[in-house]
């Protein structure tokens, strides 16, 4: 069994930090202590300097496998993901064909064990006639059932009442995209009297309004509330949809959960004139006012996990006007270093990035032995370098649609290295092909 000793390594996790060295054998963590002798062990790697953190899981990426591969696909896509530190990720079905059927969600988990350089899980998706389907999904084995509340790439839009009633009854964990489609679509014909057929990118956070976003949400937690589910709501992107979410109990006795994505947490409407349809996400990116509120429930723990909604078009798609211009962006190589830039900043604390990145999604989905430094887990790991910049450009980004919101942004940290499963799969800029990660398994 190979072994790797890192030494001297500043470890972030659970709160704390300190000084220790972390032996890893095989796949797994044996031990971690503040000196390990170096006997007997095949690699020694100082880190003296650098941070070590846990593998960030990242619960909503698309990765456009199968059927829009030429936007990504799951071995760009996962490349691109450790080299930002994110060693797991939970996949969406809206792809072509759509996993709305347990054959082709398996397709998908089949593929990715075969290319996927993360650790993976692949949601059900539901639609309003599927439910028979979706009662057959493994607690164990999948993520979750994925249930759009409002439209977004691929026509997977549940609208049926008697439909969501019914999904809302199933023993599973339950993830919605929560935008009213009646509001949405009263607020474009809007729209469109005013501007025709080119309306400017900055009316997308009022058509796709707070109150469509409200609406949609405050839905889905009276239907969980009235059946027991438990529910994640993806992707907040109102101040005024916080208040629907306690922090008055601890996240593993709570059944209602609430997701923010790293551009509703760094973007606002002011940059529409200068990003334009870059930064054009569903839900929208909305007012400073929305981002502070966003910021506030995630420090108070009404917000539960920061995600990506990791969603990349290629670059001719994302500069059609308005109308024609897809909803979606590239983010999983840069999510990481952009919360440690509001860290740095004094906006969050590391210690909490490292609790909503790492130890808040692998608790909110019971993922087995991941997401934390202890000894006995998956030494799926991340190596930050606190005093090395990393610039955003052409050439480092991983992406295969080959751009980034970011780009041009320098980050005041970088991305030394990057363990999957006790793999070596990320160094000094470098992706070390040659092993794949797992199926991420759930504890329920």
């Amino acid at each position: 069994m190979t072994s790797i000793l890192l030494k001297n390594g500043e470890v972030i996790n659970e709160g704390k930090r300190w000084i220790a060295d972390i032996l890893i054998k095989g796949d797994r963590i044996a031990k971690i202590d503040a000196s390990i002798s170096t006997t007997n062990v095949n690699e020694i790697i100082d880190l003296s300097g650098k941070l070590v953190l846990p593998g960030c899981i990242d619960d909503q990426v698309h990765f456009r496998e199968p059927g829009l591969t030429h936007k990504g696909d799951i071995y760009s896509e996962s490349r691109a993901a450790v080299a930002g530190g994110i060693t797991s990720f939970m996949e969406q079905p809206n792809t072509k064909p759509a996993a709305i059927t347990i054959e082709e969600l398996e397709k998908k988990y089949s593929r990715a064990n075969e290319v996927s350089i993360a650790n993976y899980s692949f949601n059900m998706g539901a639609t309003n006639d599927n439910l028979e389907e979706l009662k057959k999904v493994s607690k164990r084995n999948v993520a979750g059932i994925k249930i759009f509340m409002g439209s977004s790439t691929g026509n997977m839009l549940v609208d049926a009442h008697k439909t969501l009633d019914e999904i809302f009854q199933l023993d599973h964990q339950l993830i919605t995209h929560c935008e009213d489609e009646s509001t949405i679509k009263a607020n474009l014909e809007k729209a469109k009297a005013l501007y025709g057929e080119d309306i400017p990118i900055k009316m997308h956070p009022i058509i796709r309004s707070e109150e469509a976003c409200f609406l949609s949400s405050s839905f889905a937690i009276e239907l969980a509330k009235k059946h027991g589910s438990r529910l994640h709501v993806f992707h907040l992107s109102t101040s005024k949809e916080t208040t629907l979410f306690r922090n008055d109990i601890p996240l593993l006795e709570k059944k209602i959960t609430s997701e923010v994505c790293v551009h509703h947490l760094w973007f606002d409407d002011s940059q529409y004139d200068s990003k334009g349809s870059l930064i054009k996400w569903n839900p929208a990116v909305k007012s400073d006012m929305d981002r502070t509120g966003l910021w506030s429930a995630l420090l108070d723990d009404r917000i539960d996990v920061i995600a990506t909604d990791h969603a990349p078009h290629a670059l001719e798609e994302k500069r059609n006007k308005y109308m024609s211009a897809p909803s979606g962006g590239p983010l999983v190589q840069h999510a990481l270093l952009a919360m440690l830039e509001k860290a740095n900043l004094g906006v969050i604390s590391i210690e909490r990035v490292v609790e909503k990145m790492a130890h808040a999604p692998a608790d909110l989905f019971r993922v087995v032995d991941r997401g934390y430094i202890r000894e006995g887990y998956f030494a799926d790991l991340v190596i930050v370098d606190p005093d090395t910049k990393h610039t955003v450009d052409k050439d480092s980004i991983l992406y295969k649609c080959g751009w980034s919101p970011f780009e041009g942004h320098t980050f005041n940290n970088s991305i030394s290295k990057t363990f999957v499963n006790g793999n070596l799969v990320f160094s000094n800029g470098q992706i070390n092909e040659g092993s794949t990660g797992s199926r991420l398994i759930f504890d329920r």
